[in-house]
């Protein structure tokens, strides 16, 4: 039988702790990371929710950014929830000036798209690959995907309200994006999907 995978979460903000136990409950051995040598040795990588900006600063005064972005273009795996999202889209809608994502997924996300922290809501998707059963949503000051490109699969779709038909989870290759939360739900299949994806490219 292999090894258990070795997935870090970056952890310099955002829900690290839900991450690691959601993924030991997928059989992955996770790891927090916060410095570039804590790279070394990772099978995939998840990328919390928070502030992207914020994330943002905080990956540059750490000297992380640049070492996780050329991991991941060197085909590390990543997932992406909410703040992590944004970090992994090419490009985003209504950031800061000097906003800088790590990038990998060919699509354009808008921060803050459902509204402010007040328009916060929780809601059923249906994504791709899990089965007919829905993930529980939860979209707190969460992006949405304005535009894909050919290589990106769409997962997930609001299913109604006013914002029926955004884009919310997303897969292109190695890498995972919801805009929604599922580490707050203690449904691990979000992560049971990335776990999978880290095994499959280990093969």
């Amino acid at each position: 039988m292999s090894a258990s995978p070795t997935i870090g979460v970056l952890a310099l903000q955002g829900d690290v702790r839900e991450h690691l136990v959601a993924l030991a409950g997928a059989g992955a051995q996770g790891r927090p990371v916060r410095r570039p040598e804590e790279l070394a040795g990772l099978d995939g990588i998840v990328l919390p929710g928070g502030e992207s900006t914020t994330m943002d600063k905080l990956m540059r005064a750490f000297g992380v950014r640049d070492p996780l972005r050329a991991a991941l273009r060197a085909g590390l795996p990543a997932y992406g929830s909410c703040a992590g999202m944004i970090l992994l889209a090419d490009r985003v809608l209504d950031g800061s000036a000097d906003q800088e994502t790590l990038g990998g997924i060919d699509m354009t996300v808008r921060r803050n798209a459902f509204g402010r922290q007040v328009a916060s809501f929780e809601g059923d998707v249906h994504l791709d690959g899990l089965g007919d059963r829905p993930i529980h949503g939860v979209f707190i000051r969460a992006p949405w995907v304005e535009d894909v490109g050919e290589a990106v699969e769409v997962l997930a779709q609001v299913e109604d309200g006013e914002a029926a038909g955004r884009i919310v989870a997303v897969r292109q290759g190695s890498l995972l994006a919801t805009s929604f939360h599922p580490e707050m739900t203690g449904d691990g299949r979000v992560h049971e999907l990335f776990v999978r994806i880290v095994e499959d490219r280990q093969r």
